[in-house]
């Protein structure tokens, strides 16, 4: 079934794609870019605009609320293959899970969003990532060759949407492979295991990349670290200094070389301790910047300047609390929007504790103060 929009799409005098890379690089625009990062699953049970209309995940979101559409190729740059997902015990209303990456979960029974409790990585020693390695994560896996001329095909050059391309992950995934609790034991205990690691996963983005710049037009870079949480980081900035960024500044060098100057990475938390690092190593756009764990979005645009952008940052508390909330926030928005490098949406995925209200209202808020007029 065809999803009927919600309401019109913003008037418009450019298309998609000139207004991103124009807002992008702090440059006049007709309006601002209107996107938003999504919703919680539960919403799409919960909210009665969404169940009536038969919205039943983000993608659909974004047609049914008709937001300008923005797309990202993604690519293989992670285990390959993964592991098999599988039920290993029940406990009462709780599940004990062996997820796609080898960790063994507790996650509850009715599968509601929540963080899952992880018991046991499947990596701890230098011999498991050894093993794991040699089965997962080669870079000359047959399932890691790009099909380009689809691609091509899929998003043609004279396209009117902004595209991105999948820059994956240096630490954050690795993150997920260790457990918070693994990743700062082998920190201390097996160095060199981890630096390893981020070799073996910068080698699989540069392998990817290498296969579609310059073949295909991207307008940005994307990635996912999500390595830090309301105090900072969850590793060292000199870690960071030392073995994330020469690999960031390996894969930016391949896109400043393919004309790729926006790069964003989707990390939530306290980002400040890590921000010198990514500017210097390319990564010039935050995604999709937590305000609560951090501070306002337009803090930090005043500290950096230009050299920085920023996506998201909308605090999702002033969207539960109401219309006033909700106004006086995106009045503090206003010369941000208005000076470029910065695209307001919610600084996450929506929760469902948000009324569909006060979300319609935000919505509608935002096209009267973003919007043309």
């Amino acid at each position: 079934m065809s999803i009927t929009p919600c309401r019109p799409k913003w008037k418009s005098a450019m298309s998609d794609r000139e207004r991103f890379n124009r807002q992008m690089h702090y440059q006049p625009v007709d309006r601002c870019f209107n996107m938003e990062f999504g919703y919680w699953a539960e919403n799409f049970s919960e909210w009665p605009l969404f169940v009536e209309n038969n919205v039943k995940n983000n993608p659909e979101a974004d047609v049914f609320f008709a937001f300008d559409p923005i797309h990202v190729v993604w690519n293989n740059s992670w285990l390959s293959p993964l592991f098999e997902k599988r039920v290993v015990e029940e406990r009462g209303g709780m599940q004990l899970v062996m997820n796609e990456e080898g960790l063994l979960a507790e996650i509850p029974k009715d599968a509601h969003g929540t963080i899952p409790h992880y018991i046991k990585a499947s990596i701890t020693t230098p011999e498991d990532w050894q093993r794991c390695k040699e089965e997962r994560m080669r870079v000359d896996d047959p399932a890691r060759i790009m099909d380009v001329a689809a691609i091509q095909r899929r998003h043609p050059g004279k396209r009117d949407y902004p595209l991105g391309i999948w820059c994956g992950s240096m630490i954050g995934k690795i993150r997920d492979l260790l457990t918070f609790e693994g990743v700062c034991y082998a920190y201390y205990d097996y160095p060199e295991m981890l630096e390893d690691m981020v070799e073996t996963c910068c080698q699989l983005v540069e392998h990817n990349l290498d296969q579609v710049l310059g073949k295909i037009d991207f307008d940005y870079a994307c990635g996912w670290e999500d390595i830090c949480f309301n105090h900072g980081p969850i590793l060292s900035v000199d870690f960071f200094e030392k073995v994330i960024a020469p690999r960031y500044k390996r894969i930016g060098a391949r896109l400043k070389a393919a004309g790729i100057d926006i790069w964003y990475t989707d990390c939530d938390g306290d980002v400040r301790p890590l921000l010198p690092v990514f500017l210097d190593s390319g990564i010039n756009c935050l995604f999709p910047y937590e305000v609560n764990s951090c501070v306002h979005p337009g803090r930090l645009l005043d500290e950096y300047g230009k050299d920085l952008r920023i996506m998201g940052g909308v605090d999702k508390m002033k969207l539960k609390e109401g219309p006033q909330a909700i106004k006086s926030y995106l009045e503090s928005l206003v010369p941000y929007v208005e000076r470029g490098g910065y695209i307001p949406f919610c600084d996450h995925r929506c929760p469902p504790d948000v009324s569909p209200e006060n979300y319609l209202y935000y919505l509608d808020l935002k096209e009267q103060m973003f919007g043309m007029h």
